[in-house]
């Protein structure tokens, strides 16, 4: 494939077409090569590359294609094969005046045509190895369909699971989601953006956008700058650090300003605080909708907002195109501030390599592959790999996981079979006839060693409100399909299936759509029809195993008391019924952890674990009477942050520290020895959390501030080191300095946020 790359760029290079008039002897330096571009460029055409077309919404391919070929276009999404894109790009580099090339964008969220488990799986993980195959193998398979650019990783900080997008995040931490961010980044990048086989990261969704009021997509964010410093903020620098070359600003308003039009936030934040060169692309029309926030009165305002507040790229654009030629006769907008966009979209499609080549991801037509569905374009391996680690064990009593390849296993649930809910929302190109359902894997798995018996037992849901909610919410086609017989009739089925069986595997949540973009829940129960169902099996006396499939955390407080064990899948993707089939079996032994909490009930919202001190704690044991709780039910998470258990045992010695003074330019070991007590070899994540004891400003009661994920041997054991210094222990104080205050600290190392084992220090 890269000699096809190599011949249409010479071809390409050649042709008295190639890049008009620009002077090819400057393409090696992209500073001066740039400025010769734009200074042969109309305004006209400087205007058309701020415009970032939708492919099949915005305008038929005819008009498509002459919009392209007049200079008025600068890049499009939603292509998602070398076949498609290919004219496209012949009619900006063959027909176009400046014969400036696009770039292909789309939405690699989690996979391309192999479908990773989505985000919030991967962050439960707690494995950057993992992170980097998934983004990795994704950059490769989107780059070989032509992609240039992903609107990805979105490192949104999300603290109410109502939330529809917690699916696509990584979780409540700081710490964990700009680890995340950062190795995201550079698997997608690659060690070279020019590099055929890397994409450009789009980092998302600039900003606060999991903040939002009452976890409602799209809605408000109000929000003290000291929050947002100290935990809204880490993920998108740490992705912009890393080397993101675009980043995707957010839907909502901050503080009464749209990100759309908020000049601090894109100029003086991203552009001088952070020192971000890349381009900067609007959300889907966000543009046009700064007259319904009420900020603009019209399409040229909203347009002149955006622009002078520094959005680069008009995503789903007309007003840029209709508006901003008026702007500038006016004198309302500069030309320089077209000039400052128009740099660095040019910019951006250097950094890909596209003026060197604008073929080199779509290669040349002899290489297209015949079939874009091929089963040999799939890394299954990989997508298995990080679905096993990504699963959390949340119950497991009298050890009755692993489960036995014998005897008679009932299989029920809405989802036990379901392709296109296994993928998880934002699924890219993937085909839900290749993905393996848990029917599937189950079913591989025994072979001819065990019988497994299947039963629906119920819809995921029975709401019919909402089962056409998530079937318009999918426009292209409907996927939610119901089974036309009584509930009653269906749970009859399961319960005999059950009758038959030694144990029961109910795999039960949410539809994929349940955790999507604009799905936000007012409950976090299971649905009623699922509810209904498990009650039934109960009822049998059977052992009764849950498989959860879900993009959110879940209210589980019945399944708790009434589940013999309770695994996490979360929506895991192309492989997942064989993942889920190697944890269930002990094939593999589950060791992920939760990256965000579960709390008991929907009331409890929010409950992140690093939540600020208060004057008036509640303390569990002690009357509860003037403490802050809620009196209706036990307090605290059901599942903490950084919680999930493994088919063997673990423990930590108490924590022993180099020193109990740490100078201000010195560094500290802290170091635990951690032992695989039981029977099976495991993996586990210690974790590292520091409390600050006394501040200038009120701390949270505890922060994740280093990490190690562990494999350990049955009855082997290993010391863990940890590495403190001041760095470590920094804040944004009331000014928003970053500093680390002298003064004392605890130091806890554990298994989860909950349980830990502690040492204090003292920063001189």
């Amino acid at each position: 494939m890269e000699v096809s790359y190599l011949l249409a760029a010479a071809a390409w290079l050649a042709s008295p077409l190639a890049l008009a008039d620009m002077n090819v002897a400057l393409l090696d330096n992209k500073p001066a090569f740039i400025a010769d571009v734009m200074r042969q460029m109309t305004l006209d055409e400087k205007i058309g590359q701020l415009r970032l077309i939708s492919i099949g919404s915005d305008m038929p391919q005819p008009q498509l294609l002459k919009e392209i070929a007049a200079g008025r276009i600068g890049g499009t999404f939603n292509t998602v094969t070398r076949a498609d894109n290919r004219p496209l790009q012949d009619a900006a580099v063959k027909r176009s005046r400046l014969k400036i090339p696009l770039f292909f964008a789309y939405d690699v969220v989690h996979g391309h045509r192999t479908i990773f488990p989505i985000s919030l799986a991967q962050a439960s993980s707690w494995d950057m190895d993992a992170v980097s195959l998934s983004a990795r193998t994704s950059a490769m398979e989107a780059s070989a369909d032509g992609i240039d650019m992903t609107f990805a990783p979105m490192v949104d900080i999300s603290r109410d699971p109502r939330w529809g997008r917690t699916s696509e995040g990584f979780g409540e931490d700081p710490y964990l989601v700009s680890e995340i961010a950062r190795t995201a980044v550079h698997a997608y990048q690659g060690k070279s953006l020019a590099a055929a086989d890397s994409v450009m990261a789009s980092v998302k969704h600039f900003a606060l956008y999991g903040a939002v009021e009452g976890g409602r997509d799209y809605n408000t964010v109000d929000m003290s700058p000291m929050r947002m410093y100290q935990d809204y903020l880490p993920p998108y620098r740490a992705a912009v650090d890393a080397g993101a070359g675009g980043v995707m600003v957010a839907l909502n308003s901050i503080n009464g300003v749209p990100a759309t039009s908020n000049t601090w936030l894109m100029q003086d934040l991203l552009r001088k605080d952070w020192g971000f060169r890349g381009v900067t692309i609007s959300d889907h029309g966000a543009i046009a909708e700064l007259i319904r926030h009420g900020v603009a009165k019209d399409g040229r305002e909203a347009a002149r907002l955006a622009i002078r507040a520094g959005i680069d790229m008009s995503m789903h654009d007309s007003l840029y195109l209709q508006e901003l030629p008026g702007l500038v006769k006016s004198g309302e907008v500069k030309e320089p501030e077209i000039d400052n966009a128009v740099r660095e979209i040019l910019g951006a499609k250097y950094d890909m390599g596209l003026f060197h080549d604008p073929y080199r991801r779509i290669g040349a037509a002899a290489g297209d592959p015949p079939d874009v569905n091929a089963e040999s374009r799939l890394h299954r391996a990989a997508a298995r790999d990080v679905a096993r680690r990504s699963m959390v064990l949340l119950e497991n009593s009298k050890q009755i996981l692993p489960l036995k390849k014998a005897g008679v296993i009932a299989l029920v649930g809405p989802l036990a079979d379901a392709p296109i809910d296994i993928m998880g929302s934002w699924s890219a190109a993937g085909v839900a006839r290749q993905s393996v359902t848990l029917y599937q894997g189950m079913r591989t798995a025994l072979g001819d060693k065990a019988r497994l018996v299947y039963a629906r037992g119920a819809n995921v849901t029975d709401n019919q409100h909402i089962v056409d909610y998530l079937n318009y919410l999918n426009w292209d086609k409907p996927e939610i399909t119901q089974d036309k017989r009584s509930p009653e009739a269906m749970i009859a089925e399961a319960v005999k299936a059950a009758g038959q069986a030694d144990v029961i595997v109910a795999a039960v949540g949410e539809a994929r759509g349940m955790s999507h973009e604009s799905s936000s829940r007012t409950s976090l129960d299971i649905p009623a029809s699922q509810h209904a169902l498990l009650a039934a099996l109960k009822a049998t006396g059977k052992p009764l195993v849950l498989v959860l499939m879900n993009g959110r955390p879940l209210a589980l407080n019945w399944e708790r008391e009434n589940a013999d064990a309770i695994l996490e899948t979360w929506f895991s993707g192309t492989e997942g019924g064989n993942a889920i089939a190697d944890v269930l079996f002990g094939d593999y032994n589950p060791s992920g952890k939760l990256p965000i909490s579960f709390p008991r009930s929907v009331g409890q919202i929010p409950i992140y674990y690093n939540h600020l001190r208060i004057g008036r704690p509640f303390i569990e044991g002690k009357p509860g009477n003037y403490t802050s709780q809620y009196f209706e039910e036990a307090n605290g998470p059901l599942y903490p942050f950084g919680y999930g258990l493994s088919y063997t045992d673990f423990s930590l010695s108490d924590v022993k520290l180099s020193t109990r003074t740490l100078d201000r330019d010195g560094k500290l070991d802290a170091s635990v020895t951690l032992r695989n007590t039981g029977r099976r070899d495991g993996a586990t994540v210690v974790q590292l959390y520091v409390q600050d004891v006394s501040a200038s400003v009120v701390r949270p009661v505890k922060e994740l501030k280093d990490f190690r994920k562990i494999m350990l041997k049955a009855g082997e054991e290993k010391v863990v080191h940890f590495t403190v210094d001041a760095e470590k222990l920094k804040f944004f104080n009331a000014g928003l300095q970053y500093v680390a205050e002298p003064g004392e600290f605890n130091l806890q190392i554990g298994l989860d946020s909950r349980t830990v084992r502690q040492q204090s220090f003292e920063l001189r």
